[in-house]
């Protein structure tokens, strides 16, 4: 992939949050109902507190309610998100906890500074060409033994290309992996995979969710 391909690929998923973070944002800002979800964070939280103080970074934070729930667990977070109108609608939604913007591909974070890095649907955007690179900026920025608990649409089809959403024209691609294909990148970035769930779409969803829980050496 090019350096403008590159670009393109960062520019066009910050733009098109951009437009449509008020009603993404709306529609949500509520915590995930689903149990088996709300479980693997709690547990991912405990992990994290076990480990030390070393704050957590929410990557793809968007409104900001996990960075809050993960806040209100006892664990010290914040929130990077590439669309700086995503940031404004998180600071402005909880205004006592710190959100900035940034991306997943560079993070602006010193070595070995993070308890836990959770990334929930964002590494979707993400194309397999950089996602190595990715991998290897989470496991320079964790502490040792720190975690990382990822969540994304499993299916072996590629992924789509969404050009609407709530009223907007949007240009976001989306990037959908088998689990192992992720597990197998972030062992190669010297993580250690704990655990892979995947669980059945529940109510509209369409594709199953996996969750890949892992952990840089101690």
């Amino acid at each position: 992939m090019t350096d403008s391909e590159t670009t393109d690929f960062i520019e066009t998923t910050r733009t098109s949050y951009d437009a449509i973070a008020k009603d993404y944002s709306a529609a949500h800002a509520d915590l995930p109902t689903q149990p088996v979800d709300m479980s693997l964070i709690g547990a991912f939280a405990q992990l994290v507190k076990a480990n030390g103080t070393a704050p957590v970074a929410d990557l793809g934070s968007g409104p900001g309610h996990i960075t809050a729930h993960l806040h209100g667990l006892g664990v010290p977070a914040f929130g990077i998100d590439l669309s700086p109108a995503m940031v404004a609608l998180a600071r402005e939604a909880h205004p006592g906890l710190r959100f900035h913007q940034g991306s997943m591909t560079s993070l602006d974070l010193p070595d070995e500074t993070l308890g836990g890095i959770l990334a929930l649907y964002s590494i979707i955007h993400v194309p397999d060409t950089h996602l190595p690179a990715a991998f290897a900026g989470f496991h320079r920025a964790l502490v040792p033994g720190g975690h990382v608990l990822l969540a994304f649409q499993k299916s072996e089809q590629p992924g789509l290309h969404i050009t609407e959403r709530f009223g907007h024209r949007i240009d976001l691609h989306c990037y959908w992996r088998p689990a192992y294909v992720v597990s197998d990148m972030l062992v190669k970035a010297g993580l250690e995979v704990a655990a892979t769930l995947i669980r059945e779409p529940l109510d509209q969803e369409k594709w199953p969710r996996a969750f890949v829980l892992a952990r840089k050496p101690a």
